[in-house]
């Protein structure tokens, strides 16, 4: 005797749902904009805005190092997006390897130009 089959069982397929990657979403998205209103903020102090003024906001160690954490914090909220995206949306396994592959080296190649840039003001 078989039992009967009432509806489909649901197949969770495609991004890891979870907690942990939508605390990362918001966490991530929390600490870029507390950067943001600290540059404007910097931005916004009595004195002509030009290379100089711009350059000096970046100069000190500290300010370069919460850059680069947010620079971090960035590239990990689009790959956790991206991911999720192709999870969701690319099928077949091959074709989501590859284009992931690809995000990946693309979010490292930004991290290393994102290295130049701010320690070599």
């Amino acid at each position: 005797m078989t039992t009967p089959n009432y509806g489909s069982k649901r197949v969770v397929v495609g991004a890891h749902y979870g907690l942990r990657d939508w605390l990362a979403q918001r966490v991530t998205a929390v600490l870029m904009a507390l950067f943001t209103l600290i540059v404007i903020v910097q931005v916004l102090l009595p004195g002509p805005m030009g290379y100089d003024k711009w350059a000096g906001i970046f100069n000190p160690q500290w300010m370069r190092v919460l850059t680069f954490v947010t620079i971090v914090s960035l590239l990990y909220h689009v790959w956790v997006g991206m991911r999720d995206v192709l999870m969701d949306y690319v099928t077949q396994v091959g074709p989501r390897l590859v284009l992931q592959v690809a995000v990946i080296a693309w979010l490292v190649g930004c991290a290393g130009w994102a290295i130049q840039v701010l320690w070599r003001m």
